[in-house]
């Protein structure tokens, strides 16, 4: 057991002193919060663009019903035909024309209306176009019908559906959504830390089998103690750059939007956008309060403790697997015939977290691949802010442990051989004669 915690403190402070380590360590935060920057940026510029469409309006159903936005400008023209027009409006390098003919009723006008442009224009503009035109063309087809709009917009009632669960627990769209984030940002962080620093683990090995130190280690220490000091020290000092690159990233995110007066905001979708509208239609102080309800409603404790033996035990399964294939292989070239059977199951998972956990996570699917060890880190952690009964998830982690523990007895076995073999290209043949020895 020495043997290990000294194998162990040599891996850990061999890559935390390591200057390509360190570098990086400091250098990626820097990296992602510029492209964030950036990217915020760039969108602010691109929002920032003016547009000048121009509305020949032959029926006069339409007359002032666009107004000027931040970003556009609607010009309506009278006087012109529609061809004198488009050439105009294209040699003035105007956004767009929208035309709208003369008709005999507010139907025929709907079915001809056309807007012409340079390229295809942008859906949110099309949008915004169509959103008028519809609003004023379902109002005067009331008015041929003799029905007040006004009136019937008055009436009209808003439904808000109140969430419940059979114990009288109140959910939310809201807290649906917190969930869901919760669990794909920890599966999808367990995806990243597996293969970036199973890499590392496996590229460790594959250099002190070429150097040949491993030649005398070997002489003092079991191969397995050695896999096991290997797994674990790499694995602290993974941890411990992923622990600085979130303070960095934080302290980041903060400071360079107010330095350079970047609003981060920017950066989001459409979709995010009306979550957030959603979230807060009771007003800022209301939406804030709303998710600081639905935050407390999550089973934080069991979410923290699932995450961290779930976190832990993922990636000690998968990255006793990459030391195998370190020791089984001369150089990193050779590793891409034994990287597909562990990809593959992680790919797996990912996908069967966003097309069925986030749809039914009781469902058949999600319960089974929460259960096969291989994929339950990042399936059982998708589906725990949804409330999975507690002896489902220790009976999950009894399993993903036990298989860690035939792993790295497997791996160990392909370790002890491989990792003294020079110059022959191993095969799966060969790795099963291994496991003979």
């Amino acid at each position: 057991m020495n043997h290990l915690s000294l194998i162990i403190k040599r891996e850990y402070l061999t890559k935390v002193r390591n200057k390509s380590f360190v570098i990086m360590t400091f250098l990626t935060p820097l990296i992602f919060v510029g492209i964030f920057s950036l990217v915020a940026y760039l969108a602010s510029l691109n929002k920032s663009t003016s547009r000048e469409i121009s509305i020949l309006d032959e029926s006069g159903y339409f007359s002032n019903q666009f107004e000027d936005t931040d970003n556009t400008t609607y010009v309506y023209v009278t006087g012109q035909s529609l061809e004198d027009l488009k050439k105009q409006s294209e040699e003035q390098e105007r956004y767009g024309l929208l035309y709208i003919p003369k008709a005999n009723s507010i139907d025929e006008v709907a079915e001809q209306i056309t807007f012409y442009s340079e390229d295809s224009p942008s859906l949110s503009v099309m949008d915004e176009i169509e959103d008028v035109l519809e609003t004023e063309a379902n109002v005067l087809k009331l008015k041929e019908a003799g029905i007040d709009a006004a009136r019937i917009q008055e009436m009209r009632i808003r439904i808000k559906t109140h969430q419940e669960t059979y114990k009288g627990k109140e959910t939310s769209e809201l807290g649906y959504v917190l969930k869901l984030g919760f669990g794909g940002l920890a599966g999808y962080l367990l995806f990243m830390f597996i293969i970036i620093y199973g890499n590392m683990i496996m590229r460790s090995v594959i250099e002190e089998k070429t150097s040949r130190i491993i030649e005398i280690i070997i002489s003092s220490v079991k191969p397995i103690k050695l896999l096991l000091g290997k797994i674990i020290g790499t694995s602290l000092a993974g941890v411990t750059q992923f622990l600085m690159w979130t303070i960095l990233m934080g302290v980041l995110m903060m400071v360079v939007p107010l330095i350079f007066g970047i609003d981060m905001n920017e950066m989001q979708t459409p979709q995010q956008q009306a979550l957030m509208q959603a979230a807060g239609e009771g007003g800022l102080e209301n939406g804030i309060t709303q998710f600081m309800i639905e935050a407390n409603n999550l089973p934080l404790l069991n979410l923290v403790i699932m995450f961290l033996l779930f976190f832990i035990g993922g990636y000690l399964l998968y990255a006793s697997l990459y030391a195998a294939i370190g020791a089984a292989v001369d150089s990193e070239t050779d590793t891409q015939q034994f990287m597909l059977p562990i990809l593959l199951p992680l790919i797996l998972a990912v996908y069967v977290g966003i097309f069925t956990v986030m749809d039914n996570p009781h469902g058949t699917v999600s319960q089974v691949f929460s259960f096969i060890p291989f994929t339950s880190p990042v399936v059982m952690l998708m589906r725990i802010p949804f409330g999975v009964p507690i002896w489902q998830q220790v009976l999950s982690v009894v399993i993903l442990f036990a298989t860690f523990i035939g792993t790295v007895w497997f791996a160990a076995k392909i370790y002890r051989v491989g990792i003294l073999m020079y110059g022959k290209k191993a095969s799966y043949k060969e790795l099963l004669k291994w496991l003979k020895y």
